[in-house]
């Protein structure tokens, strides 16, 4: 019930902050607004008491995979083909030097043991797919540096996991096994990737199957969808916890999986429109919840860990040394890795280097260490130093990208002519209906619905609205089709009026006819729905 209540907690903060970032504060990322309403639950007792203590696990698990998994499934198997060379090359040999010069660098200025100092420096070396976006809010992020920074972060958990398993054996037993650190490195990739083709294959086979069985279309038995979507819902965690269990890495399974359903969503779509639009609406949602909660436990933690007395390292502030040398030996590593092996070009390289966020895995990994036999005192040293390496991984490039990235440019000309060409569409769609010669009540309903599509009814006229259909007693099946007749009509009259000013006049961009075009076509999906339902 604990769990249940902690859940629920972190949903309606995560649907908060999200309604607050689109509504009132637009121009900033909602990573930052789901920050600030955790550190805001942690401050409040009674709501800090109802958010269960963190869990590593539970948290990589049930949020972290099905994010990578969601991520996986926006990027092309084809890109990530084509730039194998560049992963491996980003995520083992860039990861494994910056931990080397994190871990040395670390231990020459603050006087820790090398064992220790290599823990600190392998949980640095990871970076989030899902935290770029609150440092580039409103900038334009080049398309290779994002292609490179987005691949990267994808693949290099698996690597920062493996190094942290070897310092923490190193810390325990006093020495380094280098062939076995090898193997485990290859058999926890490689098997990620073995496991997450074979079994994200088997799915992709049987949802197809469902998808087109012939039964399917003769008895409607899988029409809904509903099976189709929970079985693409239990994947990430079908994989991850499968991964795991088999000792290889859950993580590369997952985002390996989300990979193979990206070719899949786009050779099916046809085969179930619905099913495909839902699955890209639930992805949508899932996606923003997940992100906002993932911040939301982040700035509860923070918070908790700076509230809490008995994490400190003797007193010492030697933890803020330890960060910010993390941080900027992380930085330098990137930057300079990218200039002198990929080449890259010294403002695309300061780019590159900056976009490597620090988030939830991070903080995850971090979290692990208290699991082990680490001492109380060198676990806080991680968690505090850690914490200020995430937060720094935010600020300066949140700043710094405000010279080096140019402003994502607005047309408010074309904005305001989308606007005027839909006024006119919604216009024609209204003519079309007063030239039909409908009853009263069948007019002024459709009527109401058009202008709802330009957000041009008030309140009142939506009360009144609302009850008239309360107290309409329900429409019969004749009346309903003749309805829907009249919707397909009049949204075909609207398609014809954007058609001939797009084609004819070439008055709009295609852009604009694409956009609206969608508008009409996702008006005419919803309301023949209902009329089907009905």
């Amino acid at each position: 019930m604990t769990l249940l209540i902690s859940t629920g907690v972190l949903v309606v903060a995560a649907m908060v902050s999200i309604v607050i970032n689109r509504r009132w504060l637009p121009r900033v990322s909602v990573n930052y607004v789901s920050l600030l309403i955790g550190i805001v639950i942690a401050v409040i007792p009674f709501l800090n008491g109802l958010v269960e203590s963190f869990n590593s696990e539970v948290f990589i698990g049930l949020i972290v995979a099905p994010l990578l998994y969601f991520e996986g499934q926006n990027t092309r198997l084809n890109l990530v083909g084509r730039h194998v060379s560049d992963i491996v090359s980003l995520t083992v040999g860039m990861v494994v030097l910056c931990a080397v010069v994190a871990g040395l660098g670390t231990s020459w200025l603050t006087g820790l043991g090398l064992p220790l100092a290599f823990i600190l420096a392998a949980i640095s070396t990871p970076t989030d797919a899902t935290a770029t976006e609150s440092v580039t809010m409103g900038r334009v992020l080049p398309s290779r540096e994002a292609a490179g920074l987005k691949l990267e972060s994808l693949f290099n958990d698996a690597s920062g996991i493996i190094l942290l398993n070897m310092a923490i054996l190193w810390y325990v037993n006093g020495y380094v096994n280098y062939p076995q650190t090898l193997w485990d490195f290859v058999y926890s990739a490689g098997g990620g990737v073995v496991f997450g083709g074979v079994v994200s294959g088997l799915i992709v086979y049987l949802r197809q199957f469902m998808l087109r069985s012939r039964i399917n279309f003769l008895n409607n038995t899988y029409n809904n969808g509903t099976p189709l979507k929970v079985i693409y819902l239990m994947t990430p965690f079908v994989l991850y916890f499968g991964g795991e269990a088999l000792g290889v890495s859950g993580i590369i399974a997952v985002v390996f999986a989300g990979l193979v359903h990206n070719a899949e969503g786009e050779r099916s779509a046809l085969a179930n429109p619905q099913l495909a639009s839902d699955l890209y609406q639930l992805i949508g949602l899932l996606s923003d919840l997940l992100n906002s909660v993932v911040f939301i436990v982040l700035g509860i933690m923070l918070l908790r860990t700076a509230m809490d007395r008995s994490v400190s390292y003797n007193g010492s502030w030697i933890w803020i040394i330890v960060g910010i040398c993390l941080y900027v030996a992380n930085l330098l590593v990137r930057y300079v890795y990218v200039r002198l092996v990929h080449h890259l070009k010294n403002r695309a390289a300061w780019i590159f280097a900056l976009g490597g966020i620090h988030g939830a895995v991070t903080f995850a990994l971090a979290f692990t260490v208290a699991e082990t036999q680490v001492k109380t005192a060198d676990f806080n040293l991680v968690l505090m130093s850690e914490s200020l390496l995430i937060i720094l991984s935010m600020l300066v490039p949140t700043i710094i990208f405000r010279w080096l990235l140019p402003k994502q440019s607005v047309d408010e000309d074309a904005a305001q002519r989308m606007q005027t060409v839909r006024g006119q569409m919604i216009m024609a769609g209204i003519e079309a209906v007063r030239a039909l010669g409908l009853s009263q009540e069948f007019e002024d309903a459709i009527i109401f619905d058009l202008r709802s599509q330009d957000g041009h009814t008030t309140i009142r006229q939506f009360v009144s609205e609302w009850q008239r259909m309360v107290r309409h007693p329900e429409y019969t099946a004749d009346q309903m089709r003749e309805l829907m007749r009249n919707y397909r009509h009049v949204f075909q009259a609207e398609r014809q009026y954007l058609l001939h000013e797009y084609e004819v006049n070439h008055g709009i961009t295609e852009d604009v006819f694409n956009r609206l075009y969608r508008e009409i076509t996702m008006a005419e999906m919803v309301v023949l729905d209902y009329g089907v339902t009905k």
